[in-house]
């Protein structure tokens, strides 16, 4: 049975476009394969909280727009922008020393077989996987060669315009042994915008290498977000990532790690903050498929007006993973009483020498502190918009590198106050 995602014109605008022979014959097997699926439902498990109907309803479209504006903008740090407008390859700075990009449209042949060769290796059942390949504007390739020390952060700046516009992008982020950098993903579209993201992430982590990730879904207004980040861990690599959705009509991310070497670590936080009728989903899974590996992630969302996110967690230890070390949480703080959560976390063990834990919580603002600020001449509504920015700036505060939390405070204490100065003041 065909789904009923009409995507004709964006599959025809990908067959007329000018593309290498080999992308042609990847994107074809990609569009057989996504007209022949079938569109989950309700009673798909993977997606039964995730309402497809916003998206199957608009007819896409690619479009080659002019004004993007500025995107993103991180301020007193010396990254490498790399500017990305509707999937497309725009401009780059300077890399750092032993740091190259390159595009699709610059793949030799034996490049070709290698990019999709790793990205394939970590692609699982992800619905829309076959879409991005079917109607793929650009890939990219950022590799950091071995024992390099990335001087500068690496800023992909996604931008989207266009109505009723999509964008399919993949990006693998090859970081070799002894390596070390930090790639920073952005996604913003301009007013105005009615847009579909569908945008891929592959990650490989070498032995002894180290990577932080960033990985910001800021879109506004009319947006829809769909996509994935895949990470593989080598020997001994560690890999250090923060996920923010904010904004948009509906937003997915699905989050998969596997470790492949003993002595591997993952630490992941994120923050969702869905408001008015915005729907954000994240579903992650960390399979620890060798001994001697730890995995620390937390996510936490606070959930406004009608707003509704959905938390799906699952820690996979494998038969032979012995001293693995996993711990999940997962917190939400419900503003509203028609807000909701859907939290699932879950743990899956078959071995018996490891440490693992995982919970959830979900709660309200506590009538007691609410309490204690207004006995000290604090108005109600600034009292919640403290409290609740609180529940999050822990995991800002965390933050490694100081541009990108001054960015996200200002913008969350912003987005709690609706634009209401007065009630951020004693927010810094």
């Amino acid at each position: 049975m065909s789904n009923s995602f009409d995507t004709s014109d964006v599959f025809s605008a990908a067959n007329a476009a000018s593309q290498p022979a080999w992308l042609k014959s990847w994107q074809a097997a990609g569009q057989s394969a996504f007209t022949a699926a079938t569109l989950p439902t309700r009673k798909t498990e993977a997606w039964k909280y995730t309402p497809l109907k916003e998206v199957v309803a608009v007819p896409w479209q690619k479009h080659a727009e002019t004004d993007f504006g500025e995107g993103i903008q991180f301020a007193d740090w010396n990254e490498v922008s790399i500017r990305i407008e509707n999937g497309k390859l725009n401009f780059h700075g300077e890399l750092p020393a032993g740091v190259t990009l390159i595009s699709s449209d610059d793949f030799s042949e034996a490049q070709a077989q290698s990019f999709i060769e790793k990205i394939e290796a970590q692609r699982g059942s992800f619905f829309f996987d076959s879409l991005n390949q079917g109607a793929l504007d650009q890939g990219y390739w950022l590799k950091i060669d071995k024992n390099v020390q990335a001087a500068q952060p690496l800023h992909f700046n996604f931008l989207q315009a266009g109505s009723n516009s999509m964008v399919n992008t993949q990006l693998l982020i090859e970081v070799e042994p002894g390596a070390n950098a930090t790639v920073a993903e952005t996604f913003t579209q301009v007013a105005g915008c009615v847009g579909f993201t569908n945008a891929n992430t592959t990650i490989v982590v070498g032995e002894n290498a180290h990577l932080t990730h960033y990985h910001l879904l800021l879109e506004q207004g009319e947006s829809h977000h769909i996509g994935r980040v895949s990470a593989a861990l080598e020997r001994s690599a560690r890999l250090t990532t923060f996920h923010m959705a904010i904004g948009g009509v509906l937003k997915r991310k699905d989050i998969a790690v596997v470790y492949r070497g003993e002595g591997a670590e993952l630490s992941m936080n994120g923050v969702y903050l869905p408001t008015g009728n915005e729907v954000i989903d994240y579903h992650t899974s960390i399979d620890h498929a060798v001994p001697n590996c730890v995995s620390n992630q937390i996510f936490r969302g606070i959930l406004g007006e009608q707003g509704k996110a959905v938390f799906n967690g699952r820690i996979h230890i494998h038969p032979h993973a012995q001293k693995s070390l996993a711990d999940m949480n997962n917190r939400n703080l419900l503003l509203s009483p028609k807000a909701e959560i859907d939290t699932k976390p879950e743990l899956e063990i078959y071995a018996d020498d490891v440490r693992c834990a995982h919970g959830a919580t979900i709660a309200q603002l506590d009538d007691n502190m609410l309490f204690y600020f207004l006995s000290r001449g604090i108005s109600r509504a600034e009292a919640e918009v403290m409290l609740s920015f609180g529940f999050i700036n822990e995991l800002l505060d965390a933050l490694s590198d100081e541009p990108v939390r001054l960015l996200l405070q200002p913008m969350l204490s912003e987005l709690f106050a609706k634009g209401q100065a007065d009630l951020t003041r004693h927010i810094p």
